[in-house]
C-alpha cells in the first residue's frame, strides 16, 4: 500500500508565496517521477511540475515557469513545490503524483487526496 499525503495548502494573498509538501509512504521500491497537478473548478486537471529521477531538467507548465520550483528529497520519498508570486489563477486543488513500484508489481500512477489552494485578497 503507498499513500502520498500534501500539506502546506491554505490561503494567501496575490504576490505571496507557499510551500506545498507531499510525504510518500509504504512499501515503495523505485520512483521514477514524481510531480504535482492542480485542478480548477470547471477546468481539467493539468500538470504543473514534474521532477524525473535521475535527469537534471526538471518540467514546468508555462504559467508557472519562474515563480514555482518543484524538489524532492529523496532519502526521506518527500517532495515539495515552493510556490512564489501566487496568482488568483494559481487557485486550485493541488495534487501530488508518483509514478513508482512497489516489491512484486509492475510501476503505475499514485495520487494524493488533493490540497486547497486559494489566492485571494
Amino acid at each position: 500500500q503507498v499513500q502520498l499525503v500534501e500539506s502546506g495548502g491554505g490561503l494567501v494573498q496575490p504576490g505571496g508565496s507557499l510551500r506545498l509538501s507531499c510525504a510518500a509512504s509504504g512499501n515503495i521500491f523505485s520512483i521514477y517521477n514524481m510531480g504535482w497537478y492542480r485542478q480548477a473548478p470547471g477546468k481539467e486537471r493539468e500538470l504543473v511540475a514534474r521532477i524525473i529521477t535521475g535527469v537534471n531538467t526538471n518540467y514546468y507548465a508555462d504559467s508557472v515557469k519562474g515563480r514555482f520550483t518543484i524538489s524532492r528529497d529523496t532519502a526521506k520519498n518527500m517532495l515539495y513545490l515552493q510556490m512564489n508570486s501566487l496568482k488568483p489563477e494559481d487557485t486550485a486543488v493541488y495534487y501530488c503524483n508518483a509514478f513508482l513500484s512497489i516489491m512484486g508489481q509492475s510501476a503505475r500512477q499514485y495520487w494524493g487526496q488533493g490540497i486547497q489552494v486559494t489566492v485571494s485578497s
